[in-house]
This record gives C-alpha cells, sequence and structure tokens, in this order.
C-alpha cells in the first residue's frame, strides 16, 4: 500500500478506535464511581446541575478516557502510518486535544479539571505512544 493511503488509515484508525476507547471509559466511569444520589448525568442539562455536587473522584474516569483514547489512538497511528510515524501520533494528539478544548467549552467543568485535562491528557500521551511505538520498532529491528 503507498505510503499516503498508509498515512490516511493511520489518522483515521487512530480516531477511530482512540474515540471508542474514550467512549468506552466514559460509560464505565458511572460503573467505577457512582454519581450521587438523583443526578442523572445523560444529559447536558443533568450534568450542569450535577457539576456543584461532583467529588474529584468522579473525574479520573473521563481524565483516563481523554488520556487513554489519545495514547491508543496516537500509538496505532504511529504503527499503521507509512513515513513520518511521529508526526502522526503527533497529529493524533493534536485532534484530540482540539476535541478536548471544544468539550472544555461546552461541558461545566471545575478550572483544575479542565486544566489537568488540557495539559496531561493529550499531548503528553501523543509523546508517549511515539516513544513507546519508536522502542517497539527498535526492539523489532534488533
Amino acid at each position: 500500500m503507498p505510503n499516503i493511503l498508509r498515512n490516511i488509515a493511520a489518522v483515521a484508525i487512530g480516531l477511530v478506535l482512540g474515540s471508542v476507547v474514550n467512549m468506552a471509559i466514559v460509560m464505565l466511569g458511572p460503573a467505577l464511581v457512582s454519581p450521587p444520589p438523583g443526578v442523572d448525568m445523560t444529559t447536558a442539562e443533568g450534568l450542569q446541575q450535577a457539576m456543584p455536587l461532583l467529588q474529584p473522584k468522579h473525574f479520573i474516569a473521563p481524565f483516563l478516557a481523554h488520556a487513554l483514547g489519545t495514547l491508543v489512538g496516537a500509538l496505532l497511528a504511529y504503527g499503521i502510518a507509512g513515513s513520518r510515524k511521529t508526526l502522526f501520533a503527533w497529529v493524533i494528539g493534536v485532534l484530540f486535544l482540539c476535541g478536548g478544548i471544544a468539550t472544555s467549552l461546552m461541558i461545566p467543568a471545575p478550572t483544575w479539571f479542565k486544566a489537568i485535562d488540557l495539559l496531561l491528557a493529550y499531548l503528553p500521551m501523543a509523546w508517549l505512544a511515539a516513544w513507546i511505538g519508536a522502542r517497539m520498532r527498535r526492539s523489532r529491528i534488533n
């Protein structure tokens, strides 16, 4: 397969499967850490009303969803890309960061969570994916 097609596939597959991981963790979050009693976290209005009642533990699953979704997507992009593998891991990180910024503007959340999420869940995970990918690649070569 020509490199350009591999690179396009790398971005598409990285975005889709990274998003699947993200949503799976978001959906599992309430099973791991129960929301406050009587709170409906399935609608934007319910989430807005629940925000003052949420404790830091309620933000673990969303952070992990964002971080692990980005990590998986970027690692897949690195592995699939036909050339400039590190660049495509970073592309996934930047695209997920754009989604994180948009989400932080639409969904009310404490400023401390938005800061931690935007600073640690996206670009550092893209860097980590590129680092892991490079190490895996070197170990296959040796």
